[in-house]
């Protein structure tokens, strides 16, 4: 198998989403949803611009993934009164039981992957990872 960091990265990230992708339909999520109930479960009520900006993607695939959640009874929006132009967005009780489900499936993964790994390597490892991310965010603001 090919070594470099960009090779390694991409089997790893290939070999996690082949793991969880049929956990989706298990818990009846679509691919890029998980990561945002994830994230409304510890920063709700929310706007979808608040969304976008965290996970640096567009309003608008925000906003497609919102309507299918809001469909599957996931998530709700309500009217901000603060700011009648914005909705804020919030998990109903069928979308915190499928963040929990969803992050169960995750400590599993992160079992398998990490296993053997000491607490400090895996400390290590979630550093060396965060600071690559970094360098990348640091880049494209040298870029702009």
């Amino acid at each position: 198998m090919e070594r470099t960091f960009h090779m390694l990265l991409y089997r790893a990230f290939h070999a996690q989403r082949n793991y969880l992708r049929p956990c989706l339909n298990e818990i009846g999520l679509e691919v890029g949803q998980p990561k945002l109930i994830t994230y409304l479960a510890n920063h709700e009520p929310c706007r979808q611009r608040e969304l976008a900006d965290y996970f640096e993607i567009d309003s608008a695939a925000v906003s497609r993934m919102l309507d299918s959640l809001e469909k599957g009874g996931f998530i709700t929006r309500k009217v901000d009164e603060g700011s009648k132009r914005s909705n804020l967005i919030t998990l109903t009780d069928k979308g915190r039981q499928a963040q929990l489900s969803w992050q169960e499936h995750c400590r599993d993964i992160e079992e398998i992957m990490l296993k053997g790994f000491s607490a400090e390597e895996k400390a290590r490892f979630g550093d060396f990872l965060f600071r690559a991310y970094q360098n990348f965010r640091d880049r494209k603001k040298e870029e702009t």
